[in-house]
């Protein structure tokens, strides 16, 4: 059962962080945001995902949930008061998965690639970019 106090270790940018809030959002919870800084890790968020050291955390009455696709899961199981995230049908939910697989694999990196590059291997990131959103 949800805790009542419920926290979500995250930093503004992350995509993975953006996907459990608007979970949290479509099921109304309130949560505790906390910023966290990864290239000066915190105490928290080391002990909450000493794994992975990354975010997003959902730390639920301090039992940390990990993994945003994971975490969203979870959000979609405890709190049922609320439609449901993902369809009952589990030919739809398969297909949510694919795409949330997709943007996981294709996107992010991608999306990595235009920040981390320059010139024609930035040029050519934004085209691959746009195509994939295109698919």
């Amino acid at each position: 059962m949800a805790g009542d106090q419920v926290t979500l270790l995250d930093l503004w940018a992350s995509p993975f962080g953006m996907r459990v809030r608007i979970a949290l959002a479509e099921k109304g919870v309130k949560y505790e945001y906390s910023e966290q800084d990864l290239w000066n890790k915190g105490a928290l968020l080391l002990q909450m995902n000493p794994v992975h050291k990354k975010i997003p955390v959902l730390v639920d009455d301090g039992k940390p949930v990990c993994e945003s696709l994971i975490i969203v899961q979870y959000i979609d199981e405890v709190w049922k008061d609320k439609a449901p995230l993902l369809s009952s049908d589990p030919c739809e939910r398969a297909q949510s998965r694919f795409w949330a697989d997709f943007v996981d694999k294709k996107l992010y990196e991608i999306g990595k690639k235009i920040y981390t590059t320059e010139g024609d291997d930035q040029e050519a990131a934004k085209k691959d970019f746009i195509g994939s959103l295109q698919v």
